[in-house]
C-alpha cells in the first residue's frame, strides 16, 4: 500500500480533475434513478396478496383506486365532475351509483347496499379506478391531475393520495436533509478539530462520495426513498472516521518524516487504508445483514449502504489524500487550538471506577432487555404523516363520514354458481366491522344474463377469468381487528373457492407484518454472528467477540427500552434496520479501544496500564467520531415530518451516543474484570517471552 500510496501523491492533481469529471455521470445517474414511494411494493412476489394484485392489473387493466368523496353538490354537478375525472390519463374509470342507474333515481329508493356505500347525509362517494399500479408515476400523476381539477369541497383519499403526497413531502425536505446532516457536521468537526479548512475538505470529500453512491444506483433500476433519505445522511456518518484517521496519520507522519508531506502522505494512505478496511469491514457486515430480509426494502437499503461504504473508503484513500496535500497550506494557515479539553483526567477516574460501571450494566441490563422486547411499532405508515395534507383530510373525512376506514377486494374465479356468490356474500357482511359488502349482483341484480350486463360495470368488475367484489371495513389498516377481519373473510371465500383471493391495502399489510416478524429476528441474528466471526478473525479471540459484541447490543437495548418506556411507537422497519446499523457502525468505537489494549498487553504491560492508556488513547476518537454520527443523523430526525425517516434518524442519533458512553464506560470495565480470559483465549495478548515462560512452567 506504500506503493500506491507514492502513486496517489504523485498524481494527486489529475486524480482531483478526473474526480471532478466522473460527478457528471453521477449526477446523471443520479437523477436518472427511479425513487419508489410505496414501501409495499418490497413484498416478496411469492405472497397470494402479492399474485393477486398482479391478476388484477393483467386481467382488469386497474391496479389501484381512490375514494373520491363530494359534498354539497347536485348530482347533475358530481357526474360532470367524475366525466372530468375519467377524462384524466391514467384514470380507467370511476365508479358511482349512475353507473347503474340513472340519478333521476331518488337516493331513498336506493338499494340499502349501494345507498350506504355512495351516499352520506349530504355527502357522496365515488371510487376512482387507475390502470396501473398504486405507486406508479402515471398513478401519482393522475392523483394530483385530480386534485387540480376537483373543487374544496372535494377529497381524494385511498392508498395512491397518501403515496402521492409522501412524494411531494419528501421532494420538498430532502435537500433540507443534507443540508441540515452537512452543517451539523461541520459544526461538529470545527470544534473538535485543530483547522477550519480540513472539515470542509472532509465534507467535499464525503459528499462527493454519496454523489457516485446515488449515482450508481441506476444499476439497482430504482431505489426506495427511504433509501435515498438515510443514505447521505448515515454515509457521511459512517465514513467521517475515516477521514479523520487519515489526517491524524499524516500529521503523525509530517513529525516522523521531518515535514516531508509527499512521504507522510504516501505512508498516511497506507496505514488508513489498514485500519479503515478492517473497520468498515464491520460496518458493510451490519449492511449486508438487511440483503437476507424476505421483504426487500432491506436488501434496498443494505446494497445502497453498503457499496457507499466502499466507495467512502475509496474517496478517502484517492480523492482525501490529494485534496489534503493540495490545499495544506491552507490548513496550516486556519489552524486554531482545538476546543475539546484535555480527557486524561476523566479517563482515569472512568478507569479506576470500574466496577460503579459494571454495576450500572448489570442494574439496567434487565430493564434494557425487556424494553427492547417490548417496543411498540406501527405497520399503517400513512396513520403517522401531518394531519394538514390532502390524503389525511380526505381519509378523516372517509373514516368520519362513511365509516370507511378501509376498502379492500375480493377477486372470485369465473364460474362460481350466483347461489353460493350470494350466500358467500351475505356471510361476508356478517363478519364484526364490515359495513358494507358490493359485487356485480348487488350492482346489477341476481341472475342477470352476463350479455345484458351493462358494458361499464362488467369493464369494472369482471374479466374473462375474475370478479371483484368491494368489502368495506370500519376497522383501520394494520390493526388486530382489521387482520382478524381479513382472515375470517378469507376463510369464508376459500370455503366456496380455493382459487378465491383477498386482495388490498389491508391484506397487504396483514402479511407485511408477518414477514418482517420473522426478518426482525434473521437479520438481527445474522448481522450478529457475521461481526462476531469478523472479531473472531481479526482478534484471534473466542471471548473478545462475546465481549465487545455484549457492549454495544446493550446500547442497542437502551435505545429500544428508551423508546419503550417512554411509550414510542416506532415504525416497523425502525425496529429491524436500527438493531443492525447500530450495531454495524459503532462497534467501531469498541474494536478501536480493544485494538490497542491487546497492543500494550502483547508489549507487556500489566492488565490496568494497558487498559488505562487504551482508554486514554481511544476516548477523544471515539468522542469525536459518535458526535459526528449524532451530527448526521439528529437534525434529520427533529426536521422530518415524515415519520418513518424521523424515526430511524432520532433512534440513530440517540443510538451513537449511547453506544460511545456504554464503549467508554462500560468496555474497560469488561476488560479489568475478564482480563484472564482474554488472555487466556486469545492469541497476541500476552508478550512472547510471558508465553515462553508459561510453557516452561507447564
Amino acid at each position: 500500500m506504500i506503493k500506491a500510496g507514492k502513486k496517489i501523491v504523485k498524481y494527486k492533481i489529475p486524480i482531483f480533475i478526473l474526480s471532478l469529471l466522473l460527478l457528471v455521470p453521477a449526477v446523471f445517474g443520479y437523477i436518472s434513478t427511479r425513487v419508489n414511494y410505496d414501501i409495499m411494493t418490497y413484498l416478496p412476489d411469492s405472497l397470494e396478496t402479492v399474485r393477486g394484485q398482479d391478476i388484477m392489473l393483467d386481467e382488469f387493466g386497474m391496479g389501484a383506486f381512490s375514494m373520491v368523496i363530494v359534498e354539497d353538490m347536485e348530482p347533475k354537478d358530481v357526474v360532470k365532475l367524475k366525466d372530468e375525472i375519467r377524462e384524466i390519463n391514467h384514470v380507467k374509470d370511476v365508479l358511482w351509483y349512475d353507473s347503474v342507474m340513472d340519478i333521476s333515481v331518488p337516493v331513498e329508493m336506493l338499494p340499502d347496499d349501494i345507498k350506504d356505500a355512495f351516499f352520506q347525509g349530504d355527502a357522496t362517494m365515488m371510487i376512482a379506478l387507475f390502470d396501473d399500479t398504486t405507486s406508479s408515476d402515471e398513478t401519482m400523476e393522475a392523483v394530483s391531475q385530480m386534485r387540480t381539477l376537483a373543487r374544496e369541497q372535494c377529497y381524494i383519499s385511498g392508498m395512491s393520495g397518501v403515496v402521492t403526497d409522501v412524494k411531494d413531502l419528501f421532494l420538498q425536505e430532502m435537500p433540507i436533509y443534507v443540508l441540515i446532516a452537512a452543517l451539523l457536521s461541520l459544526l461538529v468537526l470545527m470544534l473538535t478539530m485543530d483547522s477550519v479548512l480540513a472539515p470542509v475538505l472532509f465534507l467535499f470529500s464525503i459528499g462527493i462520495a454519496i454523489i457516485y453512491n446515488m449515482g450508481t444506483n441506476m444499476f439497482l433500476g430504482e431505489i426506495s426513498y427511504i433509501t435515498q433519505a438515510l443514505t447521505a445522511v448515515l454515509q457521511l456518518g459512517v465514513t467521517m472516521d475515516y477521514s479523520i484517521f487519515l489526517l491524524n496519520s499524516y500529521e503523525e507522519n509530517k513529525v516522523r518524516f521531518d515535514g516531508d508531506k509527499n512521504r507522510a502522505m504516501a505512508h498516511a494512505i497506507s496505514n488508513t487504508f489498514k485500519s479503515v478496511a478492517g473497520s468498515s469491514v464491520t460496518t458493510i457486515a451490519g449492511f449486508i445483514a438487511l440483503c437476507f430480509m424476505s421483504f426487500t426494502l432491506g436488501m434496498n437499503i443494505g446494497v445502497v449502504m453498503a457499496k457507499g461504504v466502499v466507495i467512502g473508503v475509496i474517496c478517502c484513500v484517492t480523492l482525501l489524500p490529494s485534496m489534503i496535500l493540495i490545499f495544506d497550506r491552507g490548513i496550516e494557515k486556519t489552524r486554531h487550538k482545538a476546543l475539546i479539553p484535555n480527557l486524561d483526567k476523566i479517563s482515569g477516574f472512568i478507569s479506576k471506577h470500574y466496577k460503579i460501571w459494571m454495576a450500572v450494566f448489570i442494574i439496567l441490563l434487565v430493564p434494557a432487555l425487556y424494553g427492547n422486547t417490548h417496543t411498540d411499532v406501527y405497520y399503517n405508515i400513512d396513520s403517522t404523516l401531518p394531519a394538514d395534507l390532502d390524503s389525511s383530510k380526505a381519509n378523516a373525512k372517509l373514516g368520519d363520514e362513511f365509516h370507511m376506514n378501509n376498502v379492500y377486494m375480493v377477486m372470485l374465479p369465473n364460474g362460481m354458481d350466483a347461489k353460493d356468490k350470494d350466500n358467500m356474500l351475505r356471510q361476508i357482511k356478517e363478519v364484526d366491522g364490515i359495513n358494507w359488502a358490493i359485487g356485480m349482483d348487488s350492482l346489477v341484480g341476481p341472475g342477470i344474463p352476463d350479455d345484458m350486463i351493462p358494458e361499464d360495470i362488467k369493464g369494472m368488475l369482471k374479466s374473462d377469468n375474475y370478479e371483484l367484489q368491494f368489502i368495506c371495513s370500519d376497522y383501520k389498516t394494520a390493526t388486530d381487528e382489521v387482520n382478524n377481519q381479513i382472515a375470517q373473510v378469507n376463510g369464508i371465500i376459500k370455503n366456496y373457492e380455493q382459487g378465491a383471493m383477498v386482495i388490498g391495502e389491508a391484506p397487504l399489510t396483514k402479511d407485511l407484518v408477518t414477514v418482517t416478524d420473522v426478518d426482525f429476528r434473521n437479520v438481527n441474528i445474522i448481522s450478529i454472528a457475521a461481526i462476531f466471526v469478523i472479531i473472531m478473525i481479526v482478534f484471534k479471540s473466542i471471548s473478545l467477540p462475546v465481549i465487545l459484541v455484549a457492549v454495544i447490543e446493550f446500547a442497542i437495548c437502551i435505545n429500544m427500552a428508551i423508546s419503550c418506556f417512554a411509550g414510542t411507537k416506532l415504525p416497523f422497519i425502525a425496529s429491524i434496520v436500527i438493531g443492525t446499523i447500530q450495531l454495524g457502525a459503532t462497534v467501531d468505537y469498541a474494536i478501536l479501544m480493544t485494538s490497542r489494549y491487546q497492543r500494550e498487553r502483547s508489549r507487556g504491560a500489566g492488565k490496568k496500564d494497558a487498559i488505562r492508556t487504551a482508554h486514554k488513547s481511544s476516548m477523544k476518537s471515539i468522542i469525536i467520531s459518535g458526535c459526528s454520527f449524532f451530527a448526521a443523523t439528529f437534525g434529520v430526525g427533529m426536521y422530518s415530518k415524515i415519520d418513518i425517516i424521523s424515526s430511524i434518524c432520532n433512534l440513530l442519533s440517540r443510538g451513537a451516543i449511547i453506544s460511545t458512553v456504554v464503549v467508554i464506560c462500560v468496555l474497560p470495565a469488561m476488560f479489568m474484570i475478564f482480563d484472564k480470559v482474554i488472555c487466556k483465549t486469545s492469541i497476541g495478548f500476552l508478550p512472547k517471552q510471558n508465553k515462553n515462560k508459561q510453557e516452561e512452567l507447564r
